[in-house]
């Protein structure tokens, strides 16, 4: 099965989709992660991202879409795969279309943008071991220090809150029509995020079977 995750910063289709890939065997190919790939092996696509990201510009599409079909053709994506962080527009959704790419699913993972900026506001961070906690849904046990290593906790720059308006600013605009796009071709299923992850995971694969 060849499955596309959409959905805000923050509403947990990254998590969702770590779950599909391990109950299905297929692997989440994620933009971030096949670029630096490409960027590692040295592939004719990776060091066209190197000239672009070292003159600190934006990977054009061209070439973002190059590496994804790279990626896909891979012997592991046979079987079916997860995208997660792309398409992020309707121009990739186009070029993924005309490279012949058959998707089966489209999840969308709805959550509210209040409930999102809460969320992700609440996280917090340590710099030492890299261990999450939140002010609301995982505090730590002593207020600011992690229970690991007593490290004082942090807020990541991104869960900022004013950072985070406007990533769903710019999510809203440019990755939200993708859900009209597919919705058209029946292969929309929207999953209504809840608190508990599990119930999330629960729906998801309901939709998946739908």
């Amino acid at each position: 099965m060849n499955i596309i995750f959409l959905g805000a910063p923050g509403a947990g289709k990254g998590t969702q989709a770590e779950k599909v890939s391990e109950k299905l065997s297929i692997p989440t190919v994620s933009t971030g992660n096949i670029i630096r790939e490409a960027l590692r092996t040295g592939t004719e696509m990776g060091l066209k991202a190197k000239s672009y990201i070292e003159a600190g510009k934006l990977v054009p599409d061209e070439v973002v879409i190059g590496i994804i079909k790279d990626r896909l053709a891979q012997d592991d994506c046979k079987n079916g795969f997860i995208l997660d962080g792309f398409p992020r527009t309707i121009p990739q959704a186009e070029a993924l279309d005309a490279m012949g790419i058959v998707i089966d699913k489209v999840i969308d993972i709805e959550v509210a943008d209040d409930k999102i900026a809460a969320r992700m506001s609440g996280r917090r961070v340590c710099p030492s071991c890299g261990a999450s906690y939140h002010l609301e849904y995982k505090k730590p046990e002593k207020d600011g220090v992690c229970n690991l290593c007593s490290a004082e906790l942090v807020q990541r720059k991104d869960d900022a809150p004013e950072t985070v308006l406007e990533r769903l600013k710019v999510y809203h605009e440019e990755t939200e029509p993708l859900k009209d796009y597919y919705a058209k071709t029946g292969k929309l299923r929207i999953v209504e995020g809840q608190e508990n992850v599990a119930d999330t995971t629960a729906l998801t694969f309901k939709a998946l079977e739908d």
